[in-house]
């Protein structure tokens, strides 16, 4: 039995494509693989054109949503994906934000229904192979948690995935990480800061070998020039960039058959035609 050549990623909001997993977009997109994006939300409580966050009473919501529309296609783009899907809901916010209520946003979106429109993309592309968040989200933030949540759904709604992984960071690097960003007076976004960092290393099922693509996925993260609170790690200097985004980690989650063989190929010892 052979497996198609083809990943589906999963993220919650514009952006999140270019800070969490271009490294392996790139690296299986250079070979040959299929690759498809999944963003959950349209981006609509981002930053706007005064830089103000989504629950600012005169927040511009309809610039917000174009602008970060036209980011996400040429940075989805320059990290090699060659199909994008949007499911089309609001971003949700935090539990404290007035916008959190909002019956449109993907927090609030009906379970089924969202799970059904997911699996609905994984057939047509027969993923064999999703990437998605953890059951914390990563950083905990709803709409992540919301992803985590529709993807396991939609995967059996699908039947085709073979594999779930999910990106993590180890805390010998954030270790590592944090005091040399600090000592270079770099400002660290909130979602590093609130990161799930105590991931040991045997949690690690997948470690991926990115340096090549790192350039890439730094130009991707300035693709999204609206969302001015990643800038510093956009424009951090190479080295330290690299330390954080020049390999990426994973964790298996899930995988239809037992396996052992995908420390350095999510697709390892599954054949691929």
């Amino acid at each position: 039995m052979s497996y198609n050549k083809s990943i589906a990623i999963i993220h919650a909001h514009p952006d999140d494509e270019a800070l969490f997993t271009a490294g392996v977009s790139s690296h299986y997109a250079e070979l040959g693989f299929d690759l498809t994006l999944i963003t959950c939300t349209n981006g609509s409580l981002g930053r706007d054109d005064q830089g103000r966050e989504g629950n600012h009473p005169e927040h511009n919501t309809e610039w917000t949503i174009a602008t970060r529309a036209d980011e996400l296609e040429k940075a989805a783009k320059l990290v090699g994906f060659n199909r994008v899907f949007n499911l089309g809901y609001d971003d949700s916010g935090l539990p404290e934000w007035e916008q959190f209520k909002n019956p449109k946003a993907f927090v609030n979106a009906d379970f089924e229904e969202a799970s059904h429109k997911m699996g609905a993309i994984i057939n047509e592309v027969q993923a064999m192979v999703l990437i998605t968040y953890d059951e914390n989200g990563f950083y905990g933030h709803p709409d992540h948690i919301m992803a985590n949540r529709v993807t396991g759904r939609a995967a059996y709604i699908a039947m085709c995935p073979q594999r779930i992984y999910y990106p993590v960071m180890p805390q010998r690097i954030m270790e590592e990480f944090l005091p040399a960003a600090k000592a270079k007076g770099i400002e660290l976004p909130e979602w590093i800061l609130r990161a799930v960092t105590d991931t040991p290393d045997e949690f690690v099922d997948s470690t991926m070998d990115v340096r090549k693509f790192a350039k890439i996925k730094q130009q991707a993260i300035l693709t999204h020039a609206s969302q001015i609170d990643n800038s510093d790690i956009a424009n951090m200097d190479e080295e330290l960039f690299t330390l954080l985004f020049g390999t990426e980690y994973y964790h298996r989650a899930w995988t239809r058959f037992p396996t052992d063989q995908d420390a350095t190929d999510f697709f390892g010892g599954m054949p691929v035609e």
